[in-house]
């Protein structure tokens, strides 16, 4: 009996290695454009419009939503327009951010809450979607909600700097 299941367990090694390296291929893919997106929201805290811009592709937009009165509203602003945008006193942190990868593309979902000028302005969440360009990945389109609890979660770390601590983006 032991001779049996030893030709079946090596089958199903076998079977599963090639599987367990794309597994480690996705994973890789999955850090670097979670990264891309932290960076964006970092870039997007030191008031950096053109750090932010530099993660994008030159054709990337940028789909701002909010809801107001039970009314969903969106405007569409260029790569280029972003990049002169003012981001002075905005506090932008991700937290729990989700991704998928599929071959050349990606799709980063990551709550937010954002605070301006040390007083809460809102959360929501941004969806960034990521194309490979060579060996790095680059922001197409950035779209985001804008809105107030209950619907959305403020950050779990409390305020910025609550308890001392400086703003953190939770993985």
């Amino acid at each position: 009996m032991r001779f049996r299941i030893l030709p079946l367990l090596m089958a199903a090694l076998v079977c599963a290695a090639p599987r367990l390296g794309g597994a480690q291929a996705v994973s890789n893919d999955t850090a670097r454009v979670i990264a891309v997106a932290d960076s964006a929201l970092a870039a997007i805290t030191r008031g950096d419009a053109v750090g932010l811009t530099e993660l994008m592709v030159p054709e990337a937009v940028m789909f701002p939503t909010s809801t107001r009165n039970g009314v969903t509203s969106y405007r569409v602003r260029t790569r280029e327009a972003q990049r002169t945008a003012p981001l002075a006193g905005v506090v932008e942190r991700g937290f729990a951010p989700r991704a998928m990868v599929s071959g050349g593309i990606a799709m980063v979902w990551f709550p937010y809450d954002l605070y301006l000028n040390g007083a809460w302005s809102h959360c929501g969440a941004d969806v960034f979607t990521l194309v490979k360009v060579g060996a790095a990945w680059r922001i197409a389109s950035l779209a985001w909600s804008a809105e107030q609890p209950p619907v959305c979660e403020r950050h779990p770390a409390g305020p910025p700097g609550a308890a001392g601590k400086p703003p953190a983006v939770v993985p």
